[in-house]
């Protein structure tokens, strides 16, 4: 396959993103105003809520044996991975560019969470029906391209809602109630008045209560061995109060969002005979669920296409963060990421985690290749 074929095979799915793109920036336009505020608030609700979870069960139903689950397994660790070095690479950037605390959650979000569901529902099955593709005959690369960008919606949901929120909402907690203090600490300044020196005003003499504190102080003195047990003991037994609270504050809920819910609804299916002979297939005795469930799932590519098209309306206007932080942000998910994505793909094929198929590969390749989250 020539340089020029694969350039062009690579092209197309992009085009096509950028088409539906411009139409969805062009509805929002205040001239036009079929997708507004309002409007699109409402149809990114169906897509979350219907169409979305409705692709992601057919096509995981469809396409997921007990058998292709050895193969699988490797990409939710492939999206956590992701999620992690995005995080490490947003500390580098804020500690270089020196971040303004109310942004740097929202700096860790941009780099750690890439856009995992929309993109690569539109892009590997786009691929996949070239006639040229690299990746075998069409109509199996089809399939699988939207099992494997399936699952990685359903993957990458969960571990937004949990791994990212819980970051962006912990560094916005820490910088309210930064805030909070320092409010306080500047009232109680201006709020000194000459009653209150009375009350701190003390003899130089040591009063009694003075001299009992610190007789009592030296009879309960202990060894310095003891005193650095308990300090070990107390820093461990905060960090396990910390962790106890962060999973308190993780919302199950939000972590599992109806396109994860619906993900293991496919695999349950897929990989369980007697329903999987039931309800897909042609010869299915109620395959006309699985028909209706496909129609809803059919819109979800195009509704999410034009979804981010329309939200880019925003983007054009000014803004107030500084260029370097953007330029940072950009460079972490279109440069770094890739090429350090590359690198544990081979690695784990080196390994024989991943097996041999080149689309496989190839999409958890593009998970460190994308741009951030709607979500974010």
């Amino acid at each position: 396959m020539g340089f020029l074929d694969l350039l062009l095979v690579a092209l197309i799915p992009v085009i096509k993103v950028l088409f539906i793109t411009g139409v969805g920036l062009f509805l929002a336009l205040d001239r036009v105003n079929l997708l507004g505020p309002d409007a699109r608030n409402h149809l990114n609700k169906i897509v979350f809520y219907v169409f979305g979870p409705a692709l992601v069960a057919t096509n995981l139903a469809q396409t997921t044996t007990y058998e292709s689950l050895v193969t699988l397994w490797f990409m939710p660790v492939n999206i956590l991975l992701t999620f992690m070095i995005g995080s490490a690479l947003a500390w580098l950037l804020i500690k270089i560019t020196r971040t303004p605390k109310h942004l740097q959650g929202m700096v860790i979000g941009c780099c750690s969470a890439g856009n995992l569901g929309n993109l690569p529902l539109i892009i590997v099955p786009s691929v996949c029906e070239e006639s040229n593709n690299p990746f075998g005959e069409s109509s199996t690369c089809f399939s699988n391209a939207q099992a494997y960008a399936s699952l990685s919606m359903a993957t990458g949901a969960i571990f937004i809602w949990s791994y990212v929120y819980g970051i962006m909402r912990s560094y916005a907690n820490n910088y309210k109630e930064a805030g909070l203090t320092i409010n306080i600490n500047s009232s109680q300044k201006n709020s000194n008045s000459e009653s209150d020196l009375e009350t701190c005003r003390e003899p130089l003499l040591p009063s009694k209560d003075w001299v009992a504190a610190s007789d009592e102080y030296s009879v309960q003195q202990q060894p310095h061995g003891n005193f650095e047990t308990q300090e070990k003991s107390s820093a461990l037994r905060k960090r396990f109060q910390c962790i106890t609270m962060t999973m308190k504050k993780i919302n199950l809920k939000e972590v599992f969002a109806p396109s994860a819910i619906a993900g293991m609804v496919g695999f349950f299916i897929g990989t369980v005979s007697p329903i999987r002979q039931t309800l897909i297939g042609a010869d299915a005795p109620l395959r006309v669920i699985e028909n209706s469930i496909n129609l809803l799932g059919d819109p979800t590519v195009a509704c999410m296409t034009l979804l981010v098209g329309a939200n880019l309306l925003k983007g054009l206007t000014r803004s107030d963060i500084r260029p370097s932080i953007i330029i940072g942000i950009i460079a972490v998910r279109n440069v770094f990421m890739p090429l350090l994505g590359i690198g544990v793909v081979k690695a784990a094929q080196h390994l024989g985690l991943v097996g041999t198929d080149a689309l496989f590969q190839f999409v958890l390749m593009l998970q460190y290749a994308l741009p951030p989250a709607m979500a974010v």
